[in-house]
């Protein structure tokens, strides 16, 4: 049912994009869309773990409590091994990147290496090797890839409104109620469709994951340690469109703009993982 859901999101994402560029410049703004979305989609697939570890400063281990565990789930599920990085950080969290399983990275902070067991820490590493297996990380980037085009586009538009629209050709006189969509309204359509995927695939990642470490408690009780850590000290100069990829969300914000966390409710996934019979 998750797949389905996230084909089915993925697609509305796709068609949102293609309108946005077809409210643009018609038939050859829709094609503009798809042919740019592709080549940033290709850019994100090839680059986008070495840009996500660069950016928070990660090193490689080979060694060391957090190597040691990623090893152990891999050798104990026959996964292929991925490359392991520490950020520096002190805020607790955790994620993972790459293109597919055989090149994959999975990082955590040093915080999270402060505050929780080894059993903990298992289940966090077991949630992240979840994501690699399912290709989540692959997904989760064209998504963001394709929201950002729509977001793009919508900033386009805005400044073509100013300066007296598109026009064009084909449309005499343009579209200005599909221009007044575009600006306000296709946006918020996609952050909520990309809001929509990254929950999905987090409650799979977490079953996955209890599957992986064979215990849901130890990742429900390092969720618990993970929100409260970064309820109090929120992790510094986190990039938003990297925000969906760690373990727990690293933007706080209460009422309104928690609605919009790409993260589902801690409690909710920690109720689920303590449900979950025997495996």
């Amino acid at each position: 049912m998750n797949i389905l859901r996230t084909v089915m999101l993925m697609t509305v994402l796709t068609l949102l994009l293609v309108w946005a560029g077809g409210m643009m410049g018609g038939r050859g703004g829709a094609l503009f869309a798809l042919v740019m979305a592709a080549i940033m989609n290709l850019g994100s697939y090839w680059f986008s773990d070495k840009i996500v570890i660069a950016m928070y400063r990660g090193r490689e281990v080979t060694s060391g409590p957090l190597f040691s565990v990623v090893q152990q789930l891999c050798l104990r599920n026959a996964l292929p091994m991925p490359k392991v990085y520490i950020l520096p950080q002190t805020t607790p969290n955790a994620f993972a990147t790459g293109r597919n399983p055989q090149h994959a990275a999975v990082a955590a902070t040093e915080g999270i290496l402060q505050i929780l067991t080894q059993e903990e820490l298992m289940g966090v590493m077991a949630h992240e090797m979840s994501h690699v297996r399912h290709r989540d990380i692959l997904i989760g980037s064209i998504a963001a890839t394709i929201a950002g085009a729509i977001s793009y586009m919508s900033h386009m538009a805005q400044w073509a409104a100013l300066f007296g629209g598109f026009g064009g050709r084909d449309d005499d006189d343009g579209n200005p109620l599909g221009l007044l969509l575009l600006i306000i309204f296709a946006p918020l359509a996609a952050m909520l469709v990309q809001m929509a995927i990254s929950r999905s695939r987090e409650y799979a990642a977490d079953r996955g994951g209890a599957m992986l470490c064979g215990n849901g408690h130890h990742l429900a009780n390092a969720l618990r340690k993970l929100e409260m850590a970064n309820s109090r000290l929120p992790m510094p100069k986190v990039n938003e469109a990297t925000a969906h990829m760690f373990i727990v969300n690293p933007l706080r914000g209460g009422g309104i703009k928690s609605l919009f966390s790409t993260h589902p409710p801690v409690e909710e996934r920690i109720r689920r993982l303590e449900n979950m019979t025997v495996l």
